[in-house]
């Protein structure tokens, strides 16, 4: 069995908080059925996943990036060579924050599901490399990275702790070799996702008999079809996150929660 604009602000409204669901609720305990009789599992996260971790998302009502400041000033590629400074201003403070995450126990849930050879892979909508710090091994990141940085200009790239030192008095990031802009390796909008790894997406969810779908809205294209292509290969749908998705009413489980407390809880009870 198994189921071009894009938006690299991982996944804007499917915040992770909210009252928990716990080993006795019939909804988790619907999920972890699920997962025990599903044999091909391919997880599909957005920033709900790294909420419970202190990252905000971006459109919450209260807590969302976006309330703030206007996406198109300083999350475009046109900003960032019009305002490179503008651009920098609001993107370091998230590398010095992403430096000091860790994962959540939703993180760790879905690296449980992978030891246990419940999880294929992991497709996520998130830049902050916390799948991979919790010990995931098959992620598949949509809109790129913020664990490193590229010059625009020869190419040459950093790590997110590298990156740190080429900030110059004027707070820009640049180039030690060209003297270009830095730029890190996150798909802004206006840039073209990742061919490859959209592929890689969608041969996954073609292929699996259960998307998981965490801490995501299923509303940012392309990647809010691949449950519609699970679906249409003949395989099921789990949601779990706090806010409504388009997914809802044809999710063979809908779980609304904490993820940080619901998935753990799910994988307990298998």
């Amino acid at each position: 069995m198994r189921a071009d604009s894009n938006d690299p602000a991982d996944d804007h409204r499917a915040a992770g908080t909210g009252e928990a669901g716990d080993e006795h609720e019939p909804d988790v305990t619907a999920l972890a059925s699920l997962l025990a009789s599903s044999e091909r599992v391919v997880a599909l996260t957005g920033a709900g996943v790294s909420v419970p971790s202190g990252i905000p998302d971006f459109r919450s009502p209260e807590s969302g990036l976006w309330n703030t400041v206007d996406p198109m000033d300083v999350a475009t590629i046109d900003a960032f060579h019009r305002n490179t400074k503008g651009f920098w201003d609001f993107y370091r403070p998230r590398l010095d924050m992403v430096r000091q995450k860790r994962p959540n126990p939703a993180h760790e849930a879905l690296v449980e599901l992978e030891r246990r050879g419940r999880c294929d892979a992991v497709i996520t909508q998130n830049i902050d490399g916390l799948h991979q710090a919790a010990g995931s091994t098959g992620v598949v990141e949509v809109h790129g990275s913020i664990g490193t940085s590229s010059c625009t200009g020869c190419g040459a790239t950093w790590t997110l702790d590298e990156t740190a030192s080429l900030f110059g008095e004027h707070g820009i990031a640049t180039c030690t070799s060209c003297s270009g802009k830095v730029k890190p390796d996150v798909v802004l909008f206006g840039e073209l996702l990742p061919a490859a790894a959209m592929e890689r997406a969608r041969d996954l969810a073609a292929r699996a008999d259960l998307l998981l779908c965490v801490g995501s809205s299923l509303e940012v294209y392309p990647v809010a079809e691949l449950p519609a292509l699970t679906r249409d290969s003949g395989g099921r749908i789990a949601v779990v996150t706090q806010g409504p998705t388009p997914y809802d009413e044809v999710a063979d489980v809908r779980v609304t929660g904490n993820v940080a407390t619901a998935l753990p809880a799910a994988v307990a009870e298998l």
